[in-house]
């Protein structure tokens, strides 16, 4: 299919491109939080606030200079200056991670919304929450046993079907990861895409995806789009990536750095 990119108008500032607030990492997966909060960026977002431990957020500022740091304890402040929240990656399903988890979702019904990773085993465990209305799920194949309390098994053998399953359950976009990612609407319409490769199989891959499909929603894009866009950047960045890195040697953060060149195709 045809993608466009988001407008982008000269006459603007940071403000005009969105604000993403990205409540991940934990003590032993710093990498997360950093990864998918760069690719908000690298896709065009303006602004990411990043919550997270201070172990995290210590090791995030030692990388990189374009992100805000924000602590847990000033999550609902900052999501009421927010346009989207990513929740998950790398967050971990302590008990501590729990409580933020399901204290954030309840105060941000009302923002577009990306679950990932550990966000979404968590919300697997949950019965009694209500997600925001305008969610992206972006599972791979066991997380999304996981959520329908299935066999991975039975995911594998109808990616399709399960992510529809997804979709209908929790009344959101689902991303359903594989060499072959299927991105499912919420009435059920699905995009099966075409762009990626075995170099991307390495950990970080998925926060990279999440942070791009963030960015996306924060430059006002529908997220069933968002979704089908992210996900075609995502792979092509990584075809493109390949061709100069070979198969074995791309990393997630050479992912986000390609990300530049995925977009140039489009522009």
């Amino acid at each position: 299919m045809d993608f466009k990119l988001p407008q982008r108008n000269e006459n603007s500032h940071k403000g005009t491109f969105g604000k993403v607030l990205n409540v991940s990492g934990s003590d032993y997966m710093p990498g997360a939080a950093i990864l998918s909060s760069l690719a908000a960026l690298k896709i065009g977002c303006g602004y990411v606030f990043l919550a997270s431990t201070e172990r995290v957020i210590s090791a995030a500022a030692a990388q990189t200079q374009n992100v805000v740091f924000v602590p847990l304890n000033a999550i609902e402040e900052h999501l009421k200056d927010s346009n989207v929240l990513l929740i998950g990656c790398g967050l971990s399903t302590e008990p501590d991670a729990v409580n933020i988890f399901k204290a954030t979702l309840k105060k941000a019904q009302n923002i577009k919304c990306v679950i990932d990773a550990d966000g979404l085993n968590i919300l697997s465990k949950i019965v009694d929450i209500n997600i925001p209305e305008n969610s992206v799920l972006t599972p791979h194949p066991k997380e999304a046993s996981r959520l329908l309390g299935v066999e991975l098994n039975d995911v594998l053998a109808n990616m399709e079907d399960s992510a529809k399953k997804i979709s209908e359950k929790y009344n959101c976009v689902t991303v359903l990861k594989s060499h072959h990612t299927i991105v499912c609407s919420k009435d059920l319409e699905i995009y099966i895409n075409n762009t990626g490769n075995s170099a991307m199989a390495k950990a970080g891959s998925g926060d990279v995806l999440a942070g791009m499909i963030a960015g996306l929603l924060a430059q006002k894009c529908e997220p069933f789009y968002a979704a089908k866009l992210g996900v075609y950047l995502h792979g092509l960045a990584g075809d493109i990536a390949k061709n100069d890195l070979t198969s074995y040697g791309v990393m997630a953060s050479d992912l986000v750095r390609y990300i530049s060149y995925a977009i140039k195709t489009l522009v």
